[in-house]
């Protein structure tokens, strides 16, 4: 898609140098001057880097606990009941945080929410190392997922509208940044576990958990330290709020482009809000073109966060049962499948989504995992080694699976569905639901497992298979449309959808 500008808005040369001042008159310009690209040496790329570091603070947290629940249920004496609400704590934070943050992204910016939750981070990680009682540690975890659920809305926002529409590191590009984000903290949480776990003496290994759990605090604090000097607001919400010489500000700050409101323009008081942000944002997710997409998104984010949850969250205790070693081993066999196929699998994601589009690499991790999901419910429980050595593959598979496909660009979906007066409630939504689906497929797998054992996999690959079959009934394609400019044309652009 080729977008055209008047000479006005014509910001950059061949070598992202402004040459001449950009003249804006409306939010649509802004958004045009977005859609472009920034500035060689813009701040932009800087701001996307510290929205990414909040995706890292939701990954490590939700993560952190996964090798110490153990610990903690011996340390307080907890009831495997007691031990499940430690456990889930975080993530029915998470679901009242996604519906609250998706809203307060949209209504008082991306911003001001976006500086406010990284203090539940600080506060909230602290508390966990230094909780005395299973009660302060399942409030401090709930905090915890208030951070996490508000995070991701306005984290999504920032990647969407701090990108170019096209090209190398386009919006779809750089939201699917995200799943490598995620991985990589997953994998470090690994690599800490396994630096405490080798160096603690054991009579110190109860400490394991808290030392894991307040780790969450020090990169908080370094997003924190860092803010004022690049972190602003996203000049099209600005504009979107009628504010253009704010959205001007920001655009010459963190986009390196010499922009100004016009003359007769910034005469008039009062430039109108393109759409007013209210609760009832989320029922307009509903109607019209947003709720075939709506549905889509919803759909997918659910069948990938049930089997990825199921499988990943699961993974110690799969490679245990597979392998029968000891906890080293585990640590380890879930790093090396972590790193060399999830994180992988999503770089290869965000390079190849500008070419391919986001439609077709979620179906092909789909056709992945269910290929996966099967073989792993036909292998069973391995004993020969060809056996565990075909298990450990499948595993891979998913893996790789999830991080080229669902994993990366549920998000695409989910942000890139919708403008940007929507893009708030849009994620909030997706990941209310999402993380409800998360869950229970924590609750269901443990149970499953116990009463099927292998043949758990059987169930769990129904879930990439609703997956293909939501993609198929709508092919819709997010990447390199230009949804934002749904805002300005009274829904004409997205009949075309």
């Amino acid at each position: 898609m080729s977008t055209t500008f008047p000479s006005e808005l014509r910001p950059a040369d061949s070598k992202g140098a402004t040459t001449l001042p950009s003249v804006i008159r409306s939010a649509a310009d802004v958004s045009r001057l977005v859609n472009i690209g920034a500035a060689a040496g813009s701040d932009a790329r800087i701001v996307v880097a510290i929205a990414l570091g909040g995706v890292f603070l939701d990954a490590y947290d939700l993560g952190a606990l996964a090798f110490g629940l153990k610990d903690v249920a011996r340390e307080f004496s907890l009831t495997p009941t007691g031990t499940g609400l430690v456990a889930s704590a975080i993530t029915f934070g998470a679901i009242v945080g996604a519906c609250l943050g998706g809203f307060l992204t949209d209504r008082i910016g991306r911003y001001r929410v976006f500086m406010a939750d990284m203090f539940f981070f600080v506060i909230a990680a602290l508390a966990c190392a230094f909780a005395p009682n299973a009660w302060v540690l399942g409030g401090a975890r709930f905090v915890m997922g208030l951070g996490v659920g508000i995070d991701l809305p306005v984290a999504m926002a920032f990647l969407a509208e701090f990108s170019r529409l096209q090209g190398r590191g386009n919006k779809a590009s750089r939201v699917a940044m995200w799943c490598p984000v995620w991985y990589a903290a997953i994998s470090i949480s690994y690599l800490l576990v396994l630096a405490f776990y080798s160096t603690l003496p054991a009579s110190h290994s109860g400490l394991l958990w808290r030392l894991i759990l307040g780790f969450g605090a020090v990169p908080a604090i370094i997003i924190i330290a860092v803010r004022s000097r690049y972190i602003s607001e996203s000049p099209v919400w600005a504009a979107n709020q009628g504010d253009l010489e704010g959205a001007a500000k920001i655009l010459r700050r963190s986009y390196g482009i010499d922009a100004k409101v016009a003359d007769d323009v910034a005469a008039k008081p009062g430039v109108r809000t393109v759409r007013k942000s209210s609760w009832a944002n989320y029922g307009a997710l509903l109607r019209g073109v947003y709720l075939r997409r709506t549905v889509l998104a919803t759909v997918i984010s659910i069948a990938s966060s049930f089997a990825y949850n199921a499988v990943a969250f699961g993974l110690p205790v799969i490679i245990s049962s597979f392998l029968a070693q000891s906890m080293l081993t585990t640590i380890l066999a879930s790093l090396v499948l972590n790193l060399g196929f999830a994180f992988v699998g999503g770089l290869i994601a965000v390079r190849t989504v500008p070419r391919f589009g986001a439609w077709n690499m979620t179906v092909v991790g789909y056709v992945f995992q269910f290929i996966a999901l099967v073989g792993l419910a036909l292998v069973g429980k391995p004993h020969a080694t060809g056996e565990v050595a075909i298990a450990v593959g499948m595993l891979a598979l998913f893996l790789f699976g999830q991080g080229v496909g669902p994993g990366s660009h549920t998000m695409t979906f989910a942000s890139l569905s919708y403008p940007t007066s929507l893009r708030g409630v849009g994620v909030g939504l997706n990941q209310t639901l999402m993380r409800s689906s998360s869950t229970v497929s924590l609750f269901l797998f443990p149970v499953l497992a116990a009463a099927l054992s292998t043949r758990v996999f059987w169930i769990i690959a129904i879930a990439p298979l609703v997956g293909l079959i939501a993609l198929l009934a709508v092919r819709w394609e997010p990447s390199g449309y230009d949804v934002d400019a749904e805002d300005f044309v009274d829904g004409k652009a997205a009949a075309q959808a």
